[in-house]
Formats: C-alpha cells, structure tokens, sequence
C-alpha cells in the first residue's frame, strides 16, 4: 500500500500498461476526467450510452493513469450524474444515497483491471469480465439495500444491477480497442 495524502492505495494503483510522461498522463487524466463529468449534460439519456463512455473513461484510466491521478475518473462520473439530474429524472434525489457506493463500485472495476490484466498479467478480457461482474454485483447488492430500506426506488434495482453489467463490458471492450489502437500508434 502507498499513502497518498492520508488515502491509501494498493500498489496496483501504480501499475501502467506503459510509461507515460507526467505531461501526458495529466492530459489523460483531464481528458477522462472532463468526459466523465460532462457526458450526463451532454447527451443526458440514454443511460446505456452515457455509462458505456463513462466505462470505457473507467479502464483507460485503469491502463495508463496511476496513483491519485485515478481518482477524479473514478469520483466524477456520479457527481455529473447527480448535477445532471437526467439520468433518473425525479428520482436523482435518491441517487446522492448511492454515490459512495458508485465510487467504490468504479474503484473495483479500475482495481481489477489493474491488479489481474497488469499486475498479475491474467487475461485482459477476463480481468474486464470479472472487474465489471464485480462492480455489478456490488451496486446491486447496495441497490438492493437501500431499496430494502426505502431510500430509493425500484428503478434503481436494474440500472445498479444488468445495466452495470453490460455498460462495463460495452464499455471495457470499447476501451481495450482503443488501448490496444494507442499502443500501437506511439509505437509506430
């Protein structure tokens, strides 16, 4: 583990598929993080669309940005959710009870990406497969809680649950063509 501030983050957080100047990590970093944050203002619905980009955001980051640098693509997309109000229309209220739980579930597919397809060198696909199967699972799993709990409506069940799921691996997938587009031009 390596102290950011107090923050801890495990040592996968500082793998990268390659080595990035600092310049041109930040640039990312900007890139992905402005996406994340403005793609509810700017296309609003649908839901699949805008969590597929924020997905793809999710594990290019997880490829090339590492320590605290991470941290804006896996906090943002939530927060520009919630401004928007689009996303769940009258029910947005409720998504404010669900935002740690979408940093953290963001935090997993980041963390899986990196801990299983750089560190570990598993399978890129499985690692995205299981990332976004387990950030699933988990914002379900607070979903249902809540839900349980009457903090947010029944809507919030699917969008937490197979929407997750398949916004993650539309959205992985889109991301490991473009990485591997990425490798190949700054090698080229």
């Amino acid at each position: 583990m390596a102290k950011f501030g107090f923050v801890y983050l495990p040592d996968s957080f500082y793998q990268q598929e390659y080595v990035l100047s600092r310049v041109r990590e930040n640039i990312e970093m900007v890139l992905y993080a402005v996406i994340s944050i403005s793609l509810p203002f700017v296309l609003g619905h649908p839901q699949a669309l805008v969590g597929s980009v924020v997905n793809c955001a999710l594990v290019l980051s997880a490829f090339n940005l590492k320590g605290a640098r991470l941290l804006p693509i896996i906090i943002l997309p939530a927060i520009g959710a919630f401004l928007a109000g689009f996303l769940f229309g009258a029910s947005s209220t409720a998504l404010l009870y669900l935002i740690p739980f979408i940093w953290v579930g963001n935090a997993i597919l980041v963390y899986s990406i990196k801990e299983w397809a750089l560190k570990k060198k598993i399978n890129r696909v499985a690692a995205l497969v299981a990332g976004s199967a387990a950030k699933a699972a988990f914002l379900f799993s607070a979903a249902f809680a809540l839900y349980s709990f009457g903090m947010v409506p029944a809507a919030f069940l699917t969008a937490m649950g197979m929407l997750q799921l398949t916004t993650a691996l539309t959205g992985g997938a889109a991301a490991l063509v473009l990485q591997e587009g990425k490798k190949r031009f700054l090698a080229a």
